[in-house]
């Protein structure tokens, strides 16, 4: 049994039924939103093909952005058709590039920046909620702070869970969160520092659930994306400037000239690191935090909103905020050097005719090459 749909990214062939939801959604629904999601963003299918889903089936939406970018590519599992784009009316199995991802084999998510065994699982009740889990986890970033990855994942799936179920959408969450970072912003300013962890620690959290609701109910947006990496850019400085005005309630207000140091050293520092990540991506097509395990790992603790937010609140604890504002303008002037070090490292490498590569697109070679 199969149903043929027409969607703006081409003919979609889904086969089988199944009744059991996923994210507040059919299988079918889901693979839709899939097909004309990729359409947005500006994929089409090569001519004669069609787009194939099997409906007993969940999958990773990185196998999906994988076949549309090679006609004829078919995954499965076992002798089971998952996701591919085929000739159309032919029979799917004898595609030119058939990949069975059964025998455990990982592939480079780029976009997520690692290295996994993508999620396949047949959907049925029973399983439901796991792939859920599993596909929520798979929307994960393998290179952030160590915040995002270790602290907040499970309270972060509950929410997401709820606002699936409630049909909200992303942008409902990111306009609840911006408001709590405002609401943070202000209580920082006068000196409730508590209180401003609390809304800001909240709107932490749902700056992930955001972002993991429109990946796994396939619902982002343009503007949603504006919304959500505009505020992440844009809000930290103000954080950490609010702090600084905010410890003269405490009897802790700095002097002028250490103000004015801390401020250029935390805001100067921001920015120049955020040039120095874009002419690392520019240069080399990829995030200088996946170019070797060494830059991965120190993405876990380098100078951005969640580590420094980690600085003040060990310095809260000890009654002194003051202390915590100058720790973060000194990491935060110790990232910069080790980033500049690492883009200059990058551009003699370069230089010496050795190519820059991501030790992730290496081990996902040496996989391959151990299966060959």
């Amino acid at each position: 049994m199969s149903q043929l749909l027409s969607t703006n990214l081409g003919p979609v062939r889904l086969i089988g039924d199944n009744a059991t939801p996923i994210w507040g959604m059919s299988n079918a629904e889901r693979n839709r939103r899939m097909a004309q999601s990729a359409a947005k963003n500006g994929s089409q299918l090569a001519p004669g093909h069609e787009l194939l889903f099997n409906l007993a089936y969940a999958f990773d939406p990185l196998l999906l952005n994988l076949v549309l970018d090679t006609p004829g590519t078919l995954f499965t599992w076992g002798d089971a058709p998952i996701v591919g784009q085929v000739a159309q009316g032919a029979d799917p199995l004898s595609a030119p590039h058939v990949v069975d991802l059964s025998d455990g084999r990982q592939l480079y998510n780029r976009q997520l920046r690692k290295l996994e065994q993508p999620m396949v699982r047949e959907l049925t009740p029973a399983s439901r909620r796991e792939i859920e889990r599993r596909s929520y986890f798979g929307a994960y970033k393998g290179v952030t702070d160590l915040l995002t990855k270790y602290l907040w994942p499970e309270l972060a799936l509950v929410l997401t869970r709820i606002a699936a179920q409630l049909r909200m959408t992303p942008n409902m969450v990111s306009v609840i969160g911006v408001t709590l970072c405002v609401v943070a912003t202000f209580l920082f300013a006068k000196g409730l520092y508590w209180t401003g962890f609390l809304s800001g620690f909240i709107f932490m959290v749902l700056d992930t659930v955001d972002g993991k609701l429109a990946r796994c109910t396939i619902t982002s947006s343009k503007w949603g994306n504006v919304i959500d990496h505009g505020v992440d850019l844009v809000h930290p400085p103000f954080w950490w400037y609010f702090w600084g005005t905010g410890l003269v309630y405490w009897g802790l207000a700095l002097s002028d000239e250490t103000f004015a140091f801390i401020m250029t050293a935390v805001i100067a520092g921001y920015v120049l690191q955020r040039v120095i990540e874009g002419l690392f991506l520019r240069s080399f097509k990829m995030h200088i935090h996946v170019w070797r395990r060494f830059d991965s790992q120190f993405r876990l603790i380098t100078a951005r909103r969640n580590p420094n937010m980690v600085i003040l609140f060990v310095a809260l604890l000890a009654g002194r905020p003051d202390i915590g504002l100058v720790a973060l303008a000194w990491w935060t002037i110790i990232s910069l050097i080790v980033h500049a070090v690492r883009l200059a490292q990058a551009y003699a490498m370069r230089a010496s005719g050795r190519p820059v590569v991501s030790w992730m697109d290496e081990a996902e070679a040496a996989l391959e090459g151990q299966r060959a």
